[in-house]
């Protein structure tokens, strides 16, 4: 039996299509417009947002002193000075041990490269040392060649480490304002919003706030972990500098896919020049071994836990965010996520019918009915 389609429900549904559509639409230039914005602040909006994330990491401590009966400029200043003489420590945990055994270590890199050069002279390359200072020549001119290039890119370089240095300031002095005048903020801002903004904007702030401190608390345990189990690799083959690769492997894990690179490719290279090829390999294994455990399973355990996300939508966020904006995209990636999950759920939560207990039929009585309260 053949079925005919209404006329009237298919006019209904193309433009209730229609209508989506179009508000889909809006919606998705409404948010190219507000990233264009995003994108011409972005010298403001960094600043501001490295300054949140390390508010986060210092506001338990100042939260602690304020608390005690300190000034919340005195705490802030104390807890701003401690932060930078650990941020030198570490600095200095890692440059110092690095430093004191830089003979050692540039001794180990000759070795290795003679190393190299007379296992490339043996089977089955068989490379001599004509053909390898032929390459050394054509390297040379090449470089030679590209001396504008080169200078271009190291006057790049120079810009962005600049860049970095003034966003490291303003960031710092952003974070000593959070510290001192954070609390006096969401009360701010309700006064300056009317209407149902000064309840709604202040309530959100708030859950982005301390998902944010979920986030970075989070991040902190993930490259403990990480520092943890390389460093307990390489002090069992007895790789120098132990100590100093830990602390740098921790501070890595807060720059994503770079500085798990460059935290590894560091292990590495000692481990090549300090115990020799075979170590070298066991160290990239673990590092490897190490790294996928954790952006497979610790990081999205862990922060799927602290943030309310599912681990998938982490590792989705994470990889979308690194192919839209390279690494500070894989930075801002969880965050930014969770802030949206933040948001959501609030309208979620105000839009939501209130729940009704099911209506139960009563016997019926000759007694007059009295008024009851019915919830609207």
């Amino acid at each position: 039996m053949s079925v005919t389609l209404s006329s009237t429900r298919t006019r209904a549904a193309l433009r209730a299509s229609a209508r989506i559509s179009v508000e889909l639409l809006l919606v998705l230039v409404a948010t190219a417009v507000a990233l264009w914005v995003l994108g011409r602040m972005w010298s403001v909006v960094w600043p501001l947002i490295v300054g949140l994330l390390l508010t986060t990491l210092t506001w338990p401590l100042t939260r602690f002193l304020r608390r005690h009966g300190w000034r919340p400029a005195l705490a802030a200043s104390t807890v701003t000075v401690l932060f930078l003489v650990v941020a030198a420590g570490v600095v200095a945990l890692i440059a110092v041990p690095v430093a004191s055994q830089s003979g050692e270590l540039s001794d180990g890199v000759v070795e290795g490269i003679q190393r190299l050069r007379e296992w490339a002279a043996g089977p089955p390359l068989n490379i001599g040392d004509a053909q390898i200072n032929q390459a050394f020549d054509s390297a040379v001119a090449r470089a030679q060649d590209g001396v504008g290039s080169m200078v271009s890119a190291v006057v790049t370089g120079v810009g962005t480490v600049v860049n970095g240095v003034v966003t490291a300031v303003l960031a710092l002095f952003l974070m000593f304002f959070f510290l001192k005048d954070g609390p006096r903020f969401l009360p701010w801002l309700a006064r300056q919003l009317p209407g149902r903004l000064a309840t709604d904007v202040p309530t959100v702030a708030e859950r982005g706030w301390e998902t944010l401190g979920s986030f970075v608390r989070s991040q902190a345990a993930v490259g403990l972990l990480d520092a943890v189990l390389i460093g307990l690799g390489l002090w069992v083959l007895g790789v120098p500098l132990v100590l100093p690769l830990a602390v740098l492997t921790f501070v890595s894990a807060f720059v994503p896919i770079i500085g798990a690179l460059f935290a590894g490719f560091v292990a590495v290279l000692i481990a090549l020049v300090s115990n020799g090829l075979t170590d070298a390999l066991i160290v990239l294994a673990i590092i490897v071994v190490v790294q996928q455990l954790e952006g497979n399973v610790f990081q999205p355990m862990i922060q799927s836990r602290g943030l309310g996300l599912h681990a998938a939508v982490i590792l989705l966020a994470v990889t979308l965010g690194g192919s839209l904006a390279g690494i500070v995209g894989s930075l801002l990636a969880v965050p930014v996520a969770a802030l949206i999950a933040v948001v959501w759920n609030y309208l979620r939560e105000q839009l939501s019918e209130p729940h009704q207990e099911p209506e139960t039929d009563e016997p019926e009585t000759n007694e007059p009915h009295t008024a009851a309260a019915v919830p609207s």
